[in-house]
């Protein structure tokens, strides 16, 4: 018989030993200390496995407590940041106290300059006369 790895193939385990000796204490009075013994942490493993559900329970109302606020707070922080931008105005400094990103206007576009050919043509010398016009 394979050995149980597992905490519940454990109890299992456990819980079929145990009700083996209860039906064989009369053949084996020597193991009566061990099979009190036994019984006693037996209860004291299902009480702390019943204690450990329930308090897994408890964590996983409060993960979902927890997931239901910060979506709350999320939302009416998105409304207070809406607020802030209408009161100050979205050009004003004063927003970036607030982790918001202040207008600065648009950054002025480089001077377009002539495009440089990608890559050679296999026939193309390169040479077209000026060197800033681009080859044909």
């Amino acid at each position: 018989m394979a050995r149980e790895t597992t905490q519940s193939g454990v109890v299992g385990s456990l819980q079929r030993l145990m009700g083996a000796m209860e039906e064989n204490k009369e053949e084996l009075p020597q193991l009566e200390p061990f099979r009190i013994k036994l019984g006693s942490l037996m209860e004291l493993l299902l009480a702390a496995n019943q204690l450990q559900a329930k308090h897994r329970a408890a964590k996983q109302q409060a993960s979902k407590e927890l997931r239901r606020l910060l979506a709350e707070a999320q939302l009416l922080a998105s409304v207070v940041r809406v607020a802030v931008k209408e009161h100050y105005g979205t050009r004003e400094e004063k927003i970036a106290e607030f982790g918001l990103q202040p207008f600065r206007g648009k950054k002025a576009k480089p001077s377009p300059e002539e495009p440089e050919p990608a890559t050679k043509q296999a026939g193309d010398s390169g040479d077209s006369g000026s060197p800033n016009e681009p080859s044909r």
